[in-house]
């Protein structure tokens, strides 16, 4: 299962980490790579999904934004829960599982191409609990992301997006997703670095080569599962979509989060997706 790490700047490459996309899988640890990036050192073990039910939220923390005001983590929780989803895959590799941001009220959902790469059935768990059938309309493997169409939904509540270039280092910002299949949860942290490069490379068994993009860099807590999911500021807009971590190499389990997260930037995320959706 071991990759080539490749080229990194700076300190972390002097590091040998590895890049490890965060769509999480529920199979054997030999078919876990079927979901992840590289991996360099030791097995990525095998992940089961709680059932679907399981919601996790924010607490009540206060939330300082850029301009020095305060924001209740709790209440840009209760805006952007409902526009984000669980999205389940079956394919040759086995099953997993992502997150995804729905963009309109009928039911697409924007996810990371890597979370549906290969897969053979979709579902879509929508915040309230209920599980549908979905297919994919769109991807782009070059910049990581996918549109997908959950079927027979009206009425959802498509998130707002931000204008990344108006992001700054230490703006506070709250991860939304399923990390593990902990659906609907919610961590808070800050814009650590912009424009950070990530190479995530191709991984045994799945189709495309490495994927390259200028990330927001985050400390908010991210893990297997992530993938796809949002990255919103203090008013609860999108300002990045969440698709890769950095982890230590380890020699048995799966490595979390250590703080070092990265997002793809909202406008270049609009400017993908205006072309597959």
């Amino acid at each position: 299962m071991a990759e080539d790490f490749p080229a990194m700047r700076g300190s972390l490459q002097e590091r040998a980490p590895f890049w490890r996309r965060t769509g999480t899988v529920v199979a054997s640890a030999t078919l876990a790579a079927a979901l992840f990036g590289g991996v360099t050192g030791g097995v990525v073990g095998a992940l089961n999904a709680p059932d679907a039910g399981t919601r996790v939220t924010g607490s009540a923390a206060a939330l300082r934004t850029g301009s020095g005001t305060t924001a209740d983590v709790s209440a840009v929780a209760a805006a952007v829960l409902p526009s984000v989803v669980q999205v389940n895959v079956t394919g040759a590799q086995g099953q997993g599982l992502g997150s995804g941001v729905v963009l309109t009220s009928d039911g697409r959902v924007l996810t990371n191409n890597h979370v549906v790469d290969g897969a053979r059935e979709v579902t879509v768990t929508l915040n309230d609990g209920r599980t549908v059938d979905a297919a994919v309309v769109g991807t782009d493997a070059s910049s990581d992301l996918a549109v997908v169409q959950a079927e027979g939904v009206s009425g959802l509540t498509p998130a707002r997006f931000a204008d990344s270039d108006q992001v700054r280092i230490g703006d506070q910002v709250v991860a939304v997703g399923s990390p593990e299949g902990l659906q609907g949860t919610v961590t808070s942290g800050i814009v650590s670095a912009l424009d950070r490069t990530v190479t995530v490379p191709a991984t045994t068994g799945r189709r495309g080569s490495s994927v390259s993009y200028q990330a927001i860099q985050t400390d908010a807590s991210i893990n297997p599962g992530n993938s796809g999911g949002p990255l919103v500021d203090s008013a609860g807009e999108v300002v990045g979509i969440n698709s890769a971590i950095y982890s230590p190499a380890s020699d048995g389990g799966e490595a979390g989060s250590v703080g070092i997260g990265f997002a793809i930037p909202s406008n270049e995320v609009q400017r993908i997706v205006s072309g597959l959706a």
